[in-house]
């Protein structure tokens, strides 16, 4: 069986020590009163306890149950009604809400983390969560001050829950070409009618209502994404106390079977005149709805980082137990640990170094978001904006390659399910592939984010992480001065070039960026190491696994390079008939 314990040593270094977010934080006049060092580890801890004791050991229960669909009603696993209260009553459903409608205001590199314990747990389970976060997000954003009023402390409190509905049958990631139609109501509402398909937590009885965001065409509207509007249609329409009331016409047509995430209620939905309210302005929902995607990709990131970290402390623990082989001929007559066979130890540290790595990524992007969020920072803004698409692609392709090596180091016993690693494989295998598919993720990087402005928000980064380089020096990070200045050449050069080649190159080119950076990351890690604060083992762990990333990882860089500076023509030079 799996087991979890939260890595809240590593998440505080990189908060306080790394970040020092609570230097900003005591700078801020909205989170100066909110947060401190204690309470944010007390957060920490008590999130730790319902994650490691009502959650974790009861995955793979949630997954040989998973969600049942009877009668028109969904039913799930019996322990997801008693963890879920127990994250509603602690606050942790309100935890990044905005305190006006009842949210605690934590910052998101402290919420952050909680999602990274709770992907961690169970990815099935974070989703019920993690996509009414989402939904609130949205509605903060862009919903009038009578609709935040009537729906976001219910959200906030986790008696209700959200959703994102967007994907068609046909329409996957083109939305300009969806069917779902919203027609105007003489009361001021809208009826809609459509199907939506793979609606993550589309029905269940966790709540006393659910909150469906939905993605709709008016009757006038233009083609093509340009006419897509954002609605709000909850699951029981509300009475004139704002409680839930008569249902609203909108029934589950199905629930999916699928590879993993098998606690999560993914369903077919069907709208037969069900009743809604227009969020935003008419024809502007795609715009709203991608508020709400930003974060949740940065979720995503988190599925990747908190199933790799499980898969990464249970595959250390079996090679410290399981005796296998003879390392030595001394020892010839006697079975040794396998940690102690190289091809171990080599697994082991590319899952450690990619992990840490990601965790002090995850932390950087989450505090730009809180920048941008509390200070209006431009710069924070655009920085994130650029860096989301690594945080959902990178961070959930190497999450699943690292679930693949830990599933390696148990052998056989790996792909057997007593274990629990081949649920983990299944599980995080999804994260590549929804809120936009990490190609669409790589495009949406080289293009829009890249491409679009001829560089500029990603060389002002490079730039600074050289001055810092140059400024304050570390001897594992010397091969980094010259990697960014390759980096910065064969981005010029790329940009001299027409968008097809530019859309060929991104999937290798994404990845590229997100390696230099994961080395920039080990960098400063390195330089937060500090023997008055931390442990002399903590500060050699560090040390030598950044030690094997700069050694053993980064230079996959080059091979990158040697790629993207080939001619790209022959990607389009076969025939489809042909393939």
């Amino acid at each position: 069986m799996s087991s979890y314990q939260a890595p809240i040593t590593d998440m505080t270094f990189n908060l306080f020590d790394v970040w020092q977010l609570d230097q900003y934080w005591q700078t801020n006049g909205q989170l100066k009163d909110l947060i401190e060092v204690d309470t944010a580890k007390a957060i920490l801890e008590e999130a730790a306890k319902i994650c490691e004791q009502q959650i974790a050991p009861y995955s793979a229960d949630a997954d040989q149950r998973g969600a049942q669909l009877t009668d028109g009603k969904v039913s799930l696993p019996a322990h997801y009604y008693t963890a879920y209260q127990s994250l509603a009553e602690g606050g942790w459903t309100s935890l990044s809400g905005d305190p006006q409608y009842g949210g605690m205001g934590m910052p998101k590199a402290l919420s952050m983390m909680v999602d990274e314990m709770l992907c961690s747990s169970d990815i099935a389970f974070s989703l019920y969560p993690g996509l009414t976060a989402g939904a609130c997000v949205a509605l903060l954003q862009h919903a009038d001050d009578t609709t935040k009023q009537t729906y976001l402390p219910k959200l906030y409190s986790g008696e209700w829950s959200g959703t994102m509905c967007l994907t068609e049958s046909h329409a996957g990631s083109d939305l300009g070409i969806m069917r779902t139609t919203a027609k105007p109501n003489a009361d001021g509402s809208y009826a809609l009618n459509g199907s939506k398909i793979f609606i993550t937590a589309g029905e269940h009885e966790l709540t006393a209502n659910i909150i469906h965001l939905v993605l709709a065409k008016l009757p006038d509207a233009p083609a093509g994404s340009r006419g897509i509007s954002l609605f709000l249609v909850p699951k029981y329409l509300l009475d004139n106390n704002g409680e839930p009331g008569e249902p609203n016409k909108v029934s589950v047509g199905s629930i999916e079977h699928k590879m993993g995430i098998n606690g999560s209620a993914t369903c077919v939905l069907n709208f037969d005149d069900a009743k809604g309210f227009l969020i935003g302005e008419p024809h502007r929902g795609l715009s709203c709805m991608f508020t709400m995607m930003n974060y949740e990709r940065l979720s995503m990131g988190s599925q990747g980082l908190g199933a790799a970290e499980r898969a990464y402390q249970n595959a250390l623990a079996y090679a410290k137990d399981r005796l296998q082989g003879r390392i030595n001929e001394q020892d010839a007559n006697k079975a040794q640990p396998i940690i102690g066979h190289p091809d171990v130890q080599r697994m082991l540290l590319n899952i450690k170094a990619i992990n840490e790595a990601g965790r002090t990524f995850a932390t950087w992007v989450a505090a730009l978001l809180d920048k941008s969020k509390y200070d209006n920072c431009v710069v924070s803004g655009q920085r994130a904006n650029l860096l989301t698409p690594i945080a959902k692609a990178f961070m959930t392709d190497q999450g699943f390659d690292a679930c693949v090596s830990a599933q390696q180091v148990f052998g056989g016993h790996g792909y057997v399910k007593e274990w629990g690693m081949e649920q983990l494989v299944r599980d995080v295998r999804i994260a590549q592939i929804y809120e936009g598919t990490n190609g669409i993720q790589a495009a949406d990087f080289m293009l829009r984010k890249v491409a679009a402005d001829n560089g500029a928000v990603l060389f002002s980064l490079l730039d600074d992480i050289s001055t810092e380089l140059t400024e304050k020096p570390h001897a594992l990070a010397k091969p980094l001065v010259m990697i960014i200045g390759e980096l910065r050449q064969l981005t010029i050069e790329l940009l001299n070039k027409e968008n097809t080649v530019l859309a060929g190159a991104a999937c290798d080119y994404l990845t590229l960026v997100s390696y230099t950076l994961y080395g920039y990351m080990w960098y400063k890690n390195l330089l937060a190491l500090d023997k008055d604060k931390h442990s002399r083992d903590f500060i050699d762990a560090k040390t030598h696994t950044a030690s094997w990333y700069f050694s053993r990882i980064l230079p996959k860089v080059a091979g990158i390079s040697a790629v993207l500076n080939a001619d790209c023509a022959m990607l389009y030079n076969l025939a489809p008939e042909n393939y």
